[in-house]
């Protein structure tokens, strides 16, 4: 079994003998197996355990447990104490999710500051079919019918989580155990169907379908292999959705054997339903300025595109009364200077992030928002005034773009600035200048 799992981690690339990890501990079967193989195997582990506070005596005796274990074993622990109940009912959460939360803060934490370069959780090949089947009751794509991933890297908090026992079964970790002589806990919460899905899965579910097919677990576990191996071929095809906005081009999206099922692929981390993704997949001609809202994202159609963004706080007005540096939002600042003009200046800027006006003609306070409806301006260098709207449009701006564009108006309700994108013509530096009104923005 050991020789397996060695072979396991070199085949799926997943530990180094040079690193040290962390083994998430609980005292149970699994978790003890997995503590005991990495070290016989020659990796450099120290443990973790989290008491949770959530079965009385049988936690308190989980940790005592895992402190003998390690003392035995000469393997460094780390103990943690959380009041899991109190958490998650200051953060509106379930007790699950609760747990999960201060577990991977204090997971990702603890490797910063050891450090080390992983934590390792002992899933095995059980608990992969057990996901299968949950995602398949609850409706799911290609991912959720993957299973279980040997390698999982989390951004919030950051944090890289290994599984080297994914191929192994409950079984056969028992079997190891019993052949080592090795106790274990066992959590009396797992031993009853009532108390999660996963349990019922576990307890009632698949022995009705190992009663079809005895092998119905190696069968859905080889499955959900074939599934991954489909989803990298799969991934290799998708545009790359990281940094700015997403976006992802219609005519490439039309040209996709199943636009409805890449569609998918590409948005359903961003909040999108099913229904909503069908939707989009089945009004792919849909007009410019067609929105769908998520709870946490918005998708927009666009010209030739779609785009994705996370929905925002609404940016609210500040006023500037005197010249200075100010903090607009987010990390966007905005310095505001008086310069005497004399003829041996340097010409004046033409960075679209400066706007150099003349200062007599603009009255304070200054007011920073964004834009109105029927807001109007004169464009430096055009003749009349425009909506800033179809200045916009005219510009090919998104109506993403549209809603955050802000502008700088002065004590009479004028726009002085379309920030980052031009100055009123009405307020610009004439022959009889003598004081600048220097805008400038800065991130």
């Amino acid at each position: 079994m050991k020789r397996r799992v060695a072979d396991y981690i070199k085949q799926q690339h997943l530990l180094e003998q040079d690193k040290r990890y962390l083994v998430a501990l609980s005292g149970g079967a699994d978790s003890v197996c997995l503590l005991l193989i990495l070290k016989s195997l020659g990796y450099s582990v120290e443990a973790i355990h989290c008491n949770f506070h959530l079965r009385g005596g049988e936690s308190d005796r989980d940790e005592q447990f895992c402190k003998s274990l390690c003392e035995q074993q000469q393997v460094p622990i780390h103990l943690v104490h959380f009041d899991t109940r109190e958490f998650a009912v200051l953060h509106h959460q379930s007790i699950e999710m609760a747990a999960r939360t201060l577990r991977y803060r204090y997971f990702s934490q603890l490797c910063h500051d050891l450090p080390a370069d992983a934590v390792c959780v002992a899933h095995h090949r059980d608990d992969s079919v057990e996901t299968v089947l949950m995602n398949l009751i609850r409706g799911t794509g290609l991912h959720g019918l993957t299973g279980i991933h040997p390698v999982v890297e989390s951004q919030e908090p950051p944090l890289r989580i290994i599984r080297p026992l994914l191929c192994m079964n409950r079984s056969e970790i028992e079997q190891f155990l019993r052949e080592n002589r090795q106790e274990y806990m066992t959590d009396s919460t797992n031993l009853s169907s009532e108390e999660a899905v996963r349990n019922k899965i576990r307890l009632e579910v698949i022995p009705l379908l190992q009663q079809i097919n005895p092998s119905v677990k190696e069968s859905i576990a080889q499955t959900a292999h074939w599934l991954q191996e489909a989803e990298k071929a799969l991934g290799n095809l998708m545009p790359k959705m990281a940094g700015g906005t997403p976006s992802i081009p219609l005519s490439w999206l039309r040209q996709q054997p199943s636009p409805e099922y890449t569609l998918y692929r590409l948005v359903k981390d961003y909040g999108f339903t099913s229904s909503q993704i069908e939707q989009m997949a089945c009004h792919l001609d849909a007009e410019p300025g067609t929105l769908f809202r998520s709870p946490t994202h918005e998708l927009l159609f666009d010209r030739g595109a779609l785009l994705i963004e996370p929905i925002g706080e609404p940016v609210k007005p500040m006023r500037i009364p005197e010249v200075g540096t100010y903090v607009i939002h987010n990390e966007m600042k905005m310095r505001v200077s008086l310069v005497s003009r004399s003829t041996s200046q340097t010409p004046l800027s033409t960075l679209p992030s400066v706007a150099t006006l003349d200062a007599a003609a603009v009255r304070f306070p200054l007011t920073v928002r964004v834009t109105q409806r029927g807001d109007r301006f004169q464009p430096f260098g055009m003749k009349g005034t425009k909506l800033v709207s179809d200045y916009l449009t005219d510009h090919k701006r998104s109506l993403f773009d549209k809603r955050r564009q802000l502008v700088v108006t002065d004590a009479t309700g004028q726009i002085v600035w379309l920030v980052n994108e031009r100055p009123a013509d009405s307020f610009r530096v004439t022959d009889d200048t003598k004081t600048l009104l220097c805008l400038e923005t800065l991130s």
